[in-house]
């Protein structure tokens, strides 16, 4: 085994670390270590604002292949509520677990989070951490009587935050309220009246289950009214790209097929070498339909021998 990879996974998983609420720079990185970019001061990728607006327009289809062709099998959940279902969310994820409470665990919790300065309730501390393009995601186990993890007040304060919303493998309460906070949204298992209770943070920033998919600190989310799809942030770019270049080429494709240029056994497989050269000829006649930036779109195309 690598010299360097022993202590990092005697770092993760010792217990010192895990008195640490949550996880260091160092570990981060060790579970993210494919990424080559940019870093939080926390330590999580940071993907760039402009590839995150662009994956507002990438369908969960077009997504999860790229992901199931890349080997990633587990990261897609669905069967959500959501706060509102017609609005798409994107961000970078922030993660928290919880468990039930469990008295002599929560207590030195809430005693070191108050000598790292941490206020409130565990589940406020993560939101206190929340920066600008975060989602708060969250394994609430599913609960939802005594689950809800927030309600309109730290809804408020997520939001103000973030300007996202959140996901929570639990409840939320006040939802009247919640719908109120302009741009907020969520995708939660259920709504209920009552408080949190019996449940306590044990982590942030650390791996989580959400159903049947994995969730990485940093991973960037695309949640849409079918469900959610977490993207590791080092195939973000290449998630967008290819999803960008397929609906790129159903638009050709379907605008031939109506046009009766190509018939539908010629356009729905291989393609020819002359209906790739109308198709770089109706890109270069249709430019306000390419969603990807040029330069992108040739190297794209140069490299799958287009």
């Amino acid at each position: 085994m690598n010299k360097l990879v022993l202590p990092l996974l005697f770092a993760v998983f010792s217990l010192p670390a895990l008195a640490q609420i949550q996880l260091s720079k160092e570990q981060l990185q060790f579970y993210t270590a494919d990424w080559k970019g940019e870093r939080s001061a926390d330590g999580r990728p940071k993907v760039a604002d402009a590839l995150l607006a662009r994956l507002k327009n990438v369908s969960l289809e077009e997504a999860w292949g790229v992901l199931r062709n890349e080997g990633y099998h587990n990261q897609f959940e669905g069967n959500w509520q959501i706060i509102r279902p017609e609005a798409a969310m994107v961000g970078r994820v922030l993660t928290a677990q919880y468990m039930p409470a469990r008295p002599d665990m929560e207590k030195p919790i809430k005693e070191l989070g108050k000598t790292q300065g941490r206020s409130g309730n565990t589940n406020s501390w993560p939101i206190d951490m929340l920066q600008n393009g975060d989602v708060y995601v969250a394994d609430g186990m599913g609960k939802i009587v005594n689950g809800t993890l927030i309600g309109d007040n730290l809804g408020n304060s997520i939001y103000a935050k973030s300007k996202t919303g959140v996901i929570f493998d639990g409840s939320v309460r006040d939802l009247e309220g919640l719908e109120e906070i302009q741009g907020f949204n969520g995708w939660v298992r259920g709504f209920d009246p009552s408080y949190i209770m019996d449940m306590t943070m044990t982590c942030v920033n650390c791996p989580i289950r959400i159903g049947r998919a994995v969730v990485v600190p940093g991973d960037v989310v695309l949640a849409k009214k079918e469900g959610i799809v977490f993207i590791p942030a080092h195939l973000a770019e290449k998630v967008i790209l290819s999803a960008e270049f397929i609906s790129l080429k159903d638009k050709f494709g379907h605008q031939m097929l109506r046009e009766g240029k190509f018939t539908p056994g010629q356009i729905d497989q291989a393609w020819t070498a002359d209906i790739t050269q109308a198709f770089k000829k109706w890109i270069d006649a249709n430019p306000d339909k390419v969603p990807m930036p040029r330069a992108d779109l040739d190297k794209y195309m140069k490299d799958k021998n287009l």
